[in-house]
């Protein structure tokens, strides 16, 4: 394991992008459920692609 700065960025599959990843996902997952409970419709829907 490598003795690394927790604030330096490195690109790949790291814990640190995992951990964005995940935490974007579910804001665009709580946003995509409001928008649906908001409107009564899909975001498909919503934005006019469907």
């Amino acid at each position: 394991m490598q003795n690394k700065d927790r604030n330096t960025w490195s690109w790949g599959f790291t814990t640190g992008a995992e951990n964005w990843n995940g935490r974007l996902a579910m804001i665009g997952f709580i946003s995509a459920l409001v928008t649906e409970l908001l409107t009564g419709k899909g975001v498909l829907h919503f934005l006019g692609l469907v």
